[in-house]
């Protein structure tokens, strides 16, 4: 079965990239930038991205490249033991992220409509939360289906489905090509239009302010390792699948480095738009931007929608925002299909076309619990267990393979070999080391929260019902699929190392 491969080198970046930039680019980093000392933030953001996210992401490329297939595939190649671990971090994104994932997106494209006539009205908070969302009060008074958000949902899904079902050269690489550069496009025209806004330097000042008293405290510096790890997409099992579809001579490390300068650069200069309009939004109500500024969903779907009612044009400018997170939000969404559709493929040498069909109509249908009255809750509590816990163990997990139970010098070889940036001892140090211990501290500190008290406030049945069991029964479903024996020769083959 011969593997399908990029047709352009600028084609795998584009959809690596469009992998990596998500809809926590353009409200999350904003917020925590904010929050975390402004400008200062750049400091332990940058330092997180050289020691740890880079590292991290050529490991995954060199994984793929080298050992040529998806991640459980690949590990099999690396020990023939640990081809769990490739299943258990496809199978937790495939039926844990992107079923969620998926949702706000489609709450992205309501929202799109919404904005041509401001359909949320003079109070945007009771708007998204009584009337959109119809939120119930526990997770356990799950309530009726939301049929907007349940339509919304249709049309994502069948993005998706028809992106992948196409794939890589005539799906993935060319939607990539078309979604990428529309979306910097459609970005910059925010960002000029917002920094006009009368109040904007206001904003731009409490974005960018340096506050190096707050590097001082430790959780800055975690955070900015966490914000680096999941922006970039690691541990997805997504960089290894995209890095195995390269031909032979590939510059793995300037694919690295281009990708997570890419999805950086393009955080930082999101919430310049974020910035200017809440500057905007606190001069026209003469409040402190402090009082206008809300985390996460809070800030696209409340705070946003409020400006836009403000502003000139707001109707315009709103539909091209929320029109830029559902372009952000697919061109991930996809990448984690393809990462769950290439491992089925190189296990069992299914047909693409049948196989995506499927998985896509088993995905739309899991879905659907994050679109009734407590999806809201839900997503909070499962988004909160697959990155605190999944996505890290996958890293540490990543890490101690390539660096404890396989010959790292193989791939540092390999990529050496390919690449115009050469990898010395210093990266296999912070494969092997440090790595680890910065993703271990997260770890510990995340379980050590849990234990004080349950997550969000909710009661402990919910989170070991949800949380927790959705952990276990991922973690079950790998070990079972990895049992199952292979269908296609691939595993016997080694790698190009």
């Amino acid at each position: 079965m011969k593997r399908e491969q990029w047709r352009s080198q600028i084609g795998f970046l584009l959809a690596a990239v469009g992998s990596a930039i998500g809809l926590g680019n353009i409200w999350r980093f904003s917020y925590m930038a904010y929050s975390y000392g402004g400008g200062a933030f750049l400091i332990p953001y940058l330092t997180a991205l050289f020691t740890a996210g880079i590292p991290l992401m050529i490991l995954e490329f060199a994984i793929g490249h080298e050992r040529i297939g998806s991640a459980p595939l690949a590990y099999k190649k690396i020990h023939r033991n640990w081809e769990w671990l490739g299943w258990w971090a496809v199978i937790f994104v495939m039926f844990g992220i992107v079923l969620y994932y998926t949702v706000i997106i489609a709450w992205c494209l309501n929202y799109f409509l919404l904005s041509f006539n401001l359909g949320w009205g003079g109070d945007p908070n009771s708007f998204f939360f009584q009337k959109f969302l119809s939120m119930s009060k526990s997770p356990a008074q799950i309530g009726e289906i939301r049929t907007p958000i349940l339509f919304s949902l249709i049309v994502i899904w069948f993005i998706n489905w028809v992106i992948v079902f196409r794939g890589v050269q005539k799906g993935l690489e060319l939607a990539n090509k078309i979604f990428m550069p529309l979306l910097f496009v459609l970005t910059a025209v925010l960002v000029f239009w917002a920094l006009s806004l009368d109040g904007a330097a206001q904003g731009i000042k409490a974005y960018l302010r340096p506050d190096f008293k707050k590097l001082a405290n430790p959780k800055v510096w975690i955070d900015a390792y966490s914000q680096i790890f999941f922006t970039l997409s690691l541990g997805f099992g997504i960089m290894i699948a995209y890095a195995s579809y390269l031909p032979e001579k590939s510059n793995i490390t300037r694919n690295a480095y281009l990708t997570a300068f890419i999805n950086c650069g393009y955080s930082l200069f999101a919430g310049f738009a974020v910035f200017s309009v809440l500057g905007f939004m606190a001069k026209a109500e003469g409040k402190a931007l402090s009082e206008v500024v809300t985390q996460s969903i809070g800030l696209a779907f409340v705070a946003y929608p409020k400006a836009l009612s403000m502003m000139p044009g707001g109707n315009l400018f709103g539909a091209i925002f929320f029109f830029c997170l559902v372009v952000a939000g697919i061109s991930s969404s996809v990448s984690i299909i393809e990462a769950f559709t290439s491992a089925l493929i190189d296990k069992f040498g299914m047909n693409r076309k049948s196989l995506v069909s499927v998985i896509s109509i088993l995905g739309f249908v899991g879905s659907i619990i994050f679109t009734t009255q407590a999806g809201l809750l839900w997503l909070d509590i499962v988004d909160h267990f697959i990155t605190n816990y999944g996505l890290v163990v996958v890293g540490i997990a990543e890490c101690v393979l390539a660096g404890w139970l396989f010959d790292i010098a193989i791939l540092q070889r390999h990529v050496n070999k390919v690449s115009s940036i050469k990898l010395g001892k210093g990266w296999v140090m912070l494969i092997r080391f440090f790595v680890p211990l910065v993703l271990g501290i997260m770890l510990v500190g995340a379980l050590y929260n849990e234990v004080q008290k349950p997550y969000g406030g909710y009661g402990w049945a919910a989170i070991a019902l949800i949380g927790v069991n959705w952990i276990i029964l991922t973690i079950l479903a790998a070990v079972v699929v990895a049992m199952r024996p292979w269908r296609t020769e691939l595993h016997k083959k080694g790698g190009r190392g």
